[in-house]
């Protein structure tokens, strides 16, 4: 996590040997402005958290309070996150987790938002479909992987299905409250000035209803995480929880803490997208 908090941003571009003096001025100051964006009071504030954090694991490790034997020091389980990089384990376990998930999330995106619109939207597709979708919603997808293992396996079809249906109804409950919850008046605005019913649908009812789908989209980026970790966990052959799988026959803890370190380090990665999607997609907040 520390890498991401305090990583350089990339450098600006050196300008040419033939460039004015402005241009080099101008090249620097975007340099300028990038490093204090990077090292500004609001982000070293969120990283003072999980450094604290790592500080306060390494001192208790150090001091005794918490055994090694049941959970190592931050450096033994970097030394075995360094292991498992000279190895190549890592390298190949990370892409292979990330096609899981994406594959799963992309899946229930698309689910979650063709029926969250059309829901929205349509009453009688409201009254044939949300009922159903409310029912399954409320049965916790880890509580179907026994159905699905007897129903599609236990390979990677599977693991894409339950990544699929942890994410659908996050992005399917926000973009379906975020349709219903448009002003009517942009609607007889855009009625008034002609536009077809499609056009008001993607230009008026999907940009006005464009916070609450970013929410869906947050919470399902993070629940493809959650469901990734518990799909790998049932016979993978590759992937962070294959890496999982064999520490723990091996009582290698150093090595689960670091897999353990890495999945919260995706996490990490999907917040900063997020952030970056609302900064572009909602300037104004």
């Amino acid at each position: 996590m520390t890498t991401i908090t305090t990583q350089q941003p990339p450098a600006a571009e050196a300008p040419s040997p033939g460039a004015t003096v402005l241009e080099r001025l101008s090249v620097g100051a975007e340099t300028s402005a990038r490093r204090r964006r990077w090292f500004s009071p609001r982000n070293l504030l969120r990283a003072a958290l999980p450094l604290g954090a790592l500080l306060a694991w390494h001192v208790l490790s150090e001091t005794g309070v918490i055994p090694a034997l049941y959970f190592p020091s931050p450096v033994t389980v970097f030394e075995a996150l360094g292991e498992l990089v000279r190895s190549g384990e890592l390298q190949a376990a990370v892409p292979t987790s990330l096609a899981r998930a994406v594959t799963g999330l992309g899946i229930g995106l698309a689910i979650g938002l063709v029926f969250g619109v059309a829901n929205g939207l349509v009453r009688i597709s409201e009254e044939i479909f949300d009922s159903s979708f409310q029912i399954v919603r409320q049965v916790p997808f880890i509580a179907m992987v026994p159905l699905f293992i007897i129903w599609f396996g236990i390979g990677e079809s599977f693991k894409v299905i339950v990544i699929s249906l942890a994410c659908v109804f996050p992005i399917y409950i926000n973009t379906y409250h975020g349709v219903r919850h448009v002003d009517p008046r942009l609607v007889e605005a855009a009625q008034v000035f002609g536009l077809s019913r499609l056009r008001t649908i993607v230009t008026v009812v999907l940009p006005a209803a464009l916070p609450q789908i970013l929410v869906g989209l947050r919470m399902s980026m993070g629940v493809s995480l959650l469901a990734l970790i518990v799909a790998e966990q049932v016979n993978s052959r590759n992937g962070i929880g294959h890496i999982i799988f064999v520490a723990t026959g091996a009582l290698r803890i150093d090595i689960i803490a670091g897999a353990i370190l890495i999945y919260a380090l995706l996490g990490v990665v999907v917040d900063m997208i997020m952030r970056f999607l609302e900064r572009r997609l909602l300037p104004w907040k």
